[in-house]
């Protein structure tokens, strides 16, 4: 349904649909690309929002909920990289932000690349809102590439500390890792890369509500983990073969949602296992939830969950998200619904016998590990021996107003160290 009097002002759904307790929102350019993607995807259980300034993407955007922030405001060209004038755009929004958020949500996904107007201004607006609501709000967000400039990082920076004081969670992507891990890539390819993980994050962790199997997660488990958490930490990889399991849980551990952080810190870690064609076998989950402690450490609240995803096929796909590494954050008071005093240690329902690990493999199974942990460090040391490859280039060392920031330093200080858990 479009309102329109000389000009489009909101277009939403007006067909059927089934609801959800679940929400994705992308807000502007970045974080409605991305729902986009996702969109495409088909993923079950979720409903998506799409806001922006600029109402020539919205009106390319296949969502069915549309949102032009700031009608009047920005008439329909944009925030011009002002975050004033996203927020202001938000603001005079706000009703119609509003009627999708008090429509029975239960848990909303703020994304957005940080650095413009549109994203940086309003994210912080509609996630205040929805804590006001009381429902959990977790926001994922990109850090801008350094070719972007101060222009983009500053303003991205002051956004994201904002946006951290009115949300449960925050994921951060640094866009640079991208190019660390994936090489050299052409412009479009990188943003689109980009938009590519912001879609696997939000998709990782609603899957691990909305994709029901042999060992669930609920939206409590979720909430225990989630809530008033602060900077939180993600990977999700898939692997196949015969060392699956591990295979999957160290790409997982550093794949370019962990920004290269160590999840050691830790107080709360949620581990999502899903299985296509070929289903996932007791000692292959004791060896990732075995592991995954050794990892974290023994006195960590894990919570784990097995389902199936057809689409898989032999693959096993796990997810680990990390929060509670900074206790004494800043929260906004009114924001405050009341943390959860649940605690959940190793929580396991009814698992089917066919699900258990046999005493007689555990001793073949440590022997694989032990085999596969020993390629590892042979491959490390096969890699130290040879010449290092070229490096990206550095950031200027420029001092001075047009000195470009140092994201990684400034995400070290969220996060307290910036080793790579498998290094």
């Amino acid at each position: 349904m479009e309102i329109d009097d000389g000009g489009i002002s909101l277009v939403i759904n007006d067909q059927p649909q089934e609801e959800s307790i679940i929400k994705v929102i992308g807000v502007g350019g970045g974080g409605s690309n991305a729902v986009n993607h996702m969109y495409e995807q088909g993923i079950h259980g979720v409903e998506f929002v799409v806001c922006n300034t600029d109402i020539q993407a919205l009106r390319q955007s296949r969502v069915k909920n549309r949102i032009q922030l700031g009608k009047e405001l920005t008439e329909g060209l944009g925030a011009g990289s002002n975050r004033e004038r996203g927020k202001g755009a938000a603001l005079e929004s706000i009703d119609y932000i509003d009627s999708i958020l008090r429509n029975k949500t239960k848990m909303v996904f703020i994304t957005a690349g940080m650095g413009g107007g549109t994203g940086t201004g309003a994210a912080p607006v509609i996630a205040s809102r929805a804590k006001e609501l009381g429902i959990l709000t977790i926001a994922i967000v990109t850090l801008p590439f350094s070719f972007e400039g101060k222009r983009r990082i500053e303003p991205a920076m002051v956004g994201i500390d904002e946006l951290e004081q009115q949300v449960d969670a925050l994921l951060i992507i640094n866009n640079d890792r991208l190019l660390e891990i994936y090489g050299n890539l052409k412009l479009s390819e990188a943003f689109a890369k980009a938009n590519d993980v912001l879609a696997i994050a939000a998709k990782s962790i609603a899957e691990i509500i909305t994709v029901r199997g042999k060992v669930n997660v609920d939206f409590a488990d979720v909430k225990s983990v989630m809530e008033n958490s602060g900077v939180a930490l993600m990977g999700a990889a898939e692997a196949a073969g015969e060392n699956r399991a591990l295979e999957a849980l160290e790409n997982a551990l550093v794949s370019p949602l962990l920004n290269s952080s160590d999840i050691r810190g830790a107080s709360n870690v949620l581990l999502n296992m899903l299985y296509g064609d070929k289903e996932i076998l007791g000692k292959e989950r004791k060896l990732i939830t075995d592991t995954l402690q050794q990892k974290v450490g023994r006195n960590v609240n894990l919570i784990w969950g097995i389902g199936r995803d057809e689409t898989l096929g032999d693959k096993l796909r796990v997810s680990v998200i990390a929060t509670g590494f900074n206790r004494n954050r800043n929260i906004n008071p009114k924001n405050v619904q009341g943390a959860s005093s649940r605690k959940v240690q190793f929580r396991v329902e009814e698992i089917p016998e066919d699900l258990e690990m046999q005493i007689t493999d555990s001793g073949e199974e440590e022997r694989k590990a032990r085999e596969y942990r020993q390629r590892q460090e042979e491959n490390k040391l096969r890699k130290a021996r040879q010449p290092e490859k070229p490096r990206p280039a550095a950031r200027p060392s420029v001092q001075g107003k047009n000195a470009v920031p140092d994201t990684d330093t400034w995400l070290k200080r969220k996060f307290g160290n910036i080793d790579s858990l498998f290094d």
